[in-house]
């Protein structure tokens, strides 16, 4: 399967964007999908992640960003609102097939997206 992000780009602090992760090559309804960032000079790290009807997200971003999917379009999505300038990364979309585990280890995901750039602006 290949993922494939969008919806990077600059935003003021308190500001909005919806990134989205689009799958092809075969089905991901099955699949736990989960978002990354890394932000420059830090590690790799979760945002937060979807599978069945269960989510799960990181600390610092509960209560401001959504994670959702659209199996239809076979689609995942992060709403970010409410950015702050620490919330300035690359952000990474990935997947792994037949798991209804959430792990918020990047070792555990097979597939990964070429990543997207969120930049918020104080």
């Amino acid at each position: 399967v290949q993922l494939q992000a969008s919806g990077g780009g600059l935003v003021q602090a308190g500001g909005s964007l919806r990134l989205s992760c689009a799958a092809s090559g075969r089905a991901v309804s099955n699949y736990v999908m989960a978002w990354f960032r890394q932000a420059p000079g830090k590690d790799c790290e979760f945002v937060a992640a979807i599978v069945g009807g269960s989510t799960s997200y990181a600390h610092s971003v509960k209560g401001r960003f959504t994670i959702s999917r659209d199996n239809a379009k076979n689609t995942m999505y992060l709403q970010m609102n409410n950015l702050e300038a620490e919330d300035t990364a690359v952000y990474y979309c990935a997947g792994r097939p037949y798991s209804y585990r959430i792990d918020t280890s990047d070792q555990w995901y097979d597939n990964w997206g070429q990543g997207t750039l969120v930049t918020v602006s104080s």
